[in-house]
């Protein structure tokens, strides 16, 4: 077996040496001793006189004082098409996970309701570029593919189990019905409002078509 790479904690040397070079390349120091090259040009001059050191000293710390903080890059988070992406693989995996599942008629068929739904607005085209501009949306998509539609089927085969022991309780396909008849209204109004805001930017550019003809 190849042997296992052992893994060492940093020497202090290596720590102390990022350190001193990160206050190297730090605004402070930059500015400080652009500040403090000045004073050595006063010095040269004759214009700072024998407290040379004093002024270049306290034109440095001037210098790093009046610097502009350091400022830590923001986490790179993905942006909504990378999202859209990472979901769309994702809902291939849900309707992999579905094709194995056997499901009532009058449920199979919201579902299947559902999922076209779904499918309209994933799919890679202008409908996911305009619903890549409302993250909210896209947060309720990933939320009903990666939690939602997963959960409310596997309860619903868990339960259905147990109602074959125990029979005369409510049927659980009532239940899953009314999960996806929820859900495919969700998923519903969001393509309502996705063609909303093309019919006000539609609007919007006859508008703008119009007061041009008019100032002409």
């Amino acid at each position: 077996m190849p042997k296992r790479a052992r893994w060492t904690a940093p020497s202090r040397r290596s720590v102390a040496t990022s350190k001193l070079l990160g206050f190297l390349e730090s605004r402070k120091n930059l500015t400080g001793s652009a500040c403090g090259i000045a004073g050595l040009a006063l010095t040269f001059t004759g214009l700072a006189g024998p407290y040379w050191p004093v002024v270049v000293a306290g034109l440095y710390g001037a210098g790093a004082l009046i610097a502009p903080p350091e400022r830590p890059a923001p986490p790179d988070f993905p942006d909504p098409s990378a999202q859209l992406a990472e979901l769309r693989v994702d809902f291939g995996k849900l309707r992999e996970y579905l094709d194995g599942v056997e499901l009532p008629p009058a449920a199979a068929g919201r579902l299947t309701e559902l999922t076209e739904v779904l499918t309209a607005l994933l799919d890679p085209g202008w409908v996911a570029e305009v619903l890549a501009q409302d993250p909210e949306s896209v947060h309720a998509l990933s939320r009903t593919v990666r939690q939602d539609v997963p959960e409310a089927v596997d309860t619903f085969v868990r339960t259905r189990w147990w109602t074959r022991l125990a029979p005369g309780t409510e049927p659980p396909e009532r239940h899953l019905e009314r999960q996806l008849t929820v859900l495919q209204e969700e998923s519903d109004r969001i393509a309502a409002a996705l063609r909303e805001t093309e019919a006000r930017r539609q609007e919007s550019h006859t508008r703008y078509l119009e007061d041009r003809g008019r100032s002409q």
